[in-house]
């Protein structure tokens, strides 16, 4: 059956996996956004629910002061007996930690502390219920993997610590895993560094410990060498065995937008089938040579779940069943809680939004923190971008949005953003456009709002394109974005403005779409919609 390539798209790195019966659950990273590792789950690999997030509480997650892409890196999920475990590293705050819970939608546990540096954390548990850590380390001044006995809910050391591996060859050896099959330990890690030379490569040994050989084919997937590939930067897997024994790989990867090799979108979640060659190592994807391709063709699981057959279509260029995700997003202020795709940008202080639902509004409120200020909290939701080509519509309130400016931006962290928002100064109400870029910012348009006007509505439009992000705006006795009205370009923005390859400090993330305010209310009215273009061909 046909899927799509990614799997869960925009930002969502690093993921990891886990099968309990028929049932998967992923997560991953989230650095500086609050709250912390989404749990995504499915039964067939192609259609995800965000279900909750591992981290919760500030308690879990303290991020003040965390720098742009720190806080939450390369999260672990696995279930052993009845609990699952999460563990990762928090690089801004005490390191290493875990977490468990016997209720993959309740409530997890505080953190465990672990002492040991590094990051990209692991467990694994063999066959005589010893559970095992690995994570990146130094040992005696040889950098590499490191792993010992643990306990999972105490996160105490039970054993020496041992140096595993320094990798295959490759710079930057991390996200290792540990799996047991057919009398081997495979250790399977990332190299490469999490930009166009990505790849991953596996070893294996028959003593936890190693020595470890590596697999006579690495990397078992890397498209460094594939520069014509839409698909790059390939790497930071996780391999999971479904019911009917068929195996995958998730990992991470990015689509660039342009033969520039730039990417915007952030680094997204992939899928491939694994199949096992003669000598016991794993192969990926149907070509042999570790490349991936945006549509494939694979045995899914669970053919026969509701989520398979309501999202099956025909693919017209094969006329082969197609297992459609929808990725369109549309997120509703008529209910009593902020819908699970709206994260905050670090600790947010929840007396700052305010969702009625009686009459569908949020209202934010703003302090003099903007958006351009690092490390810290602004008032501002923000969800993820999830294809090249969409449209994005959105209500205010003129009259009641008294912020110094409050509005909609597209937004990267707070060097990178453009802002399409309501202004208010000693002249009067404003529509306005800015842009910021490293050091620069300067606002480029300012629509004055007459006075008669204030008891309508702005209505915002953003479209995007493997070009850049289109700014709309009307005014109007409506909050219904899809009524037959005239919209107004105010600005537009180039993607290479909001790509991690510009960022002027390594970045991880991607960019959101996102509700601000500053120095007063914001209201946002009925919703937000974001349409995906269905004419998107996943081609350059």
């Amino acid at each position: 059956m046909l899927y799509k390539n990614p799997i869960i798209p925009g930002y969502n790195p690093d993921p990891s996996i886990c099968r309990v019966g028929s049932d998967f659950y992923l997560v991953n990273s989230t650095f500086e956004f609050f709250p912390g590792v989404p749990i995504y789950h499915s039964r067939n690999l192609v259609n995800w629910e965000l279900t909750g997030y591992c981290l919760t509480r500030r308690s879990q997650l303290e991020l003040e002061g965390c720098r742009n892409s720190g806080g939450i890196y390369a999260p672990t999920i696995r279930y052993h007996k009845g609990t699952f475990y999460m563990i990762t590293t928090n690089v801004t705050d005490k390191g290493n930690f875990v977490i468990h819970t016997d209720d993959i939608n309740g409530e997890w546990s505080e953190p465990a502390w672990i002492d040991q540096g590094g990051i990209d954390p692991s467990l694994f548990w063999d066959d005589d219920d010893k559970c095992y850590y690995c994570s990146t380390g130094v040992l005696d001044g040889v950098r590499g993997i490191v792993a010992f006995e643990i306990d999972p809910l105490t996160g105490e050391i039970l054993s020496d610590k041992h140096l595993i591996s320094e990798g295959c060859g490759g710079q930057c050896a991390e996200g290792p895993h540990i799996y047991r099959k057919d009398g081997f330990y495979y250790l399977m890690i990332a190299e490469g560094g999490t930009e166009y030379a990505h790849r991953e490569t596996m070893q294996r040994s028959d003593n936890i410990y190693g020595p470890y050989i590596p697999c006579p084919h690495n990397p078992i997937i890397s498209h460094k060498e594939y520069k014509k590939s839409e698909i790059q930067a390939t790497g930071h897997a996780d391999l999971v065995e479904d019911e009917n024994g068929n195996w995958w790989l998730v990992f991470l990867g990015i689509r660039r937008f342009s033969h520039a090799l730039l990417h915007n979108l952030g680094r997204e979640t992939f899928l491939a089938p694994v199949t096992w060659d003669e000598e016991g190592w794993p192969v990926v994807g149907y070509n042999g040579n570790g490349t991936i391709e945006l549509v494939m063709d694979a045995p899914l699981p669970g053919s026969d779940c509701a989520d398979t057959i309501a999202n099956t279509v025909i693919d017209k260029s094969t006329g082969l069943p197609l297992i459609h995700a929808d990725h369109s997003i549309n997120i509703d202020f008529h209910t009593d809680s902020l819908d699970k795709r709206l994260q905050f940008t670090r600790n947010p202080d929840m007396s700052r939004y305010l969702l009625n639902s009686a009459n569908g509004t949020l209202t934010l409120t703003g302090t003099d923190i903007t958006l351009n200020e690092p490390g810290k909290s602004p008032t501002i939701l923000s969800f993820k971008q999830p294809e090249f080509t969409t449209t994005l519509t959105a209500a205010m309130s003129i009259k009641d949005s008294d912020a110094r400016r409050c509005g909609i931006a597209a937004y990267y962290n707070n060097d990178y953003h453009y802002e399409i928002y309501i202004g208010n100064d000693d002249n009067g109400k404003y529509i306005g456009f800015y842009k910021h870029i490293h050091d620069m910012g300067a606002e480029l348009a300012r629509i004055p709002v007459s006075r008669e006007d204030y008891n309508l509505h702005l209505l915002v439009r953003i479209d995007t394109d493997r070009e850049g992000y289109t700014f709309s705006y009307a005014i109007a006795d409506t909050v219904n974005p899809g009524a037959r009205i005239a919209y107004e370009k105010i600005g537009s923005g180039l993607n290479a403005g909001l790509s991690t390859e510009g960022t002027r400090t390594m970045t991880f993330t991607g960019t959101l779409f996102s509700l601000f305010a500053e120095n007063g209310h914001g209201v946002f009215e009925n919703g937000v919609s974001l349409a995906i273009n269905p004419d998107e061909n996943y081609t350059l």
